[in-house]
């Protein structure tokens, strides 16, 4: 079970529900989530078709770090084709990529009024990480990678809930990987996520705007065996508040992430 902060259970609603975001699915508006070990390079000429897949329920509004009373809810279901492909460009590992999420949002509880967005697509996301440190032999890497989130998807503003948003997103994400012994290493990946307008929001065609956020992730990594890790990790998300036809939201993240898990 997931919870939204500061009552954006309904804002994450109209504004895609979840951050449809590479290379998993976020349950946060603003933030571009990782996975650890993605700033691992693989060799020029690889090639990855991928397919992820999300379930989440979300089941409380909170104000101020409160919560309030009620019995909201927001169901998604996230599918996320991946096509990544590593290339070499002036000695230079590149990956050009580009990731489209499917999906449907359903509003549950004493939110259920909100309905159901529909099978529909999100907004096609491109990409393409840069390794400006690529060392296999000591498990040290670094990369940039700019995102473009294109408005390509299903978008209505009759609608409260849509996994389109209806405005460009731009995001400059840096990874770090760095192997501490034979067996151990980290992941340190720092984001800012810079928001552009949406001209036609909610049913009075309002002006919506959104200030830069910013995300901090940071894994460790222990191999068990050469095909098979332990990670625990945690993210940090602050900024991102957004106006509507100028007035503040003051719906700014502030919000901590844990996670532990196998791959």
């Amino acid at each position: 079970m997931g919870n939204l902060n500061k009552g954006s259970l309904l804002k994450a609603a109209l504004w895609g529900g979840v951050a449809l975001c590479t290379p998993m699915a976020s349950t946060a508006a603003w933030a571009t989530d990782v996975d650890a070990g993605d700033y691992v390079a693989l060799p020029p000429g690889s090639n990855l078709a991928i397919v992820y897949a999300q379930f989440a329920e979300r089941d409380a509004i909170y104000a101020k770090g409160d919560k309030q009373p009620g019995d909201p809810g927001l169901d998604s279901t996230v599918f996320i084709l991946r096509g990544v492909h590593y290339m070499d460009i002036a000695g230079l590992t590149v990956d050009p990529q580009f990731l489209l999420p499917l999906g449907q949002l359903e509003g549950k509880g004493d939110t259920h009024a909100l309905g159901k967005s529909g099978g529909a697509a999100g907004d096609l996301i491109l990409a393409a990480t840069v390794w400006l440190v690529n060392k296999p032999k000591s498990n040290t890497y670094f990369g940039i990678t700019p995102f473009v989130y294109v408005p390509t998807g299903s978008y209505d503003r009759t609608r409260p809930l849509n996994l389109g948003e209806n405005r460009w997103k731009f995001v400059l994400q840096g990874g770090f990987v760095k192997g501490v012994t034979p067996k151990i290493s980290i992941d340190l990946v720092g984001d800012v996520t810079f928001y552009g307008k949406n001209n036609d929001f909610g049913s009075s065609s309002a002006r919506l705007t959104q200030s830069a956020s910013g995300q901090f992730q940071a894994f460790a990594r222990y191999q068990l065996k050469p095909n098979l890790d332990f990670r625990v990790g945690g993210s940090f998300v602050t900024g991102g508040e957004t106006r509507i036809d100028g007035i503040r939201q003051q719906d700014q993240a502030s919000n901590w992430k844990g996670n532990v898990g196998m791959a």
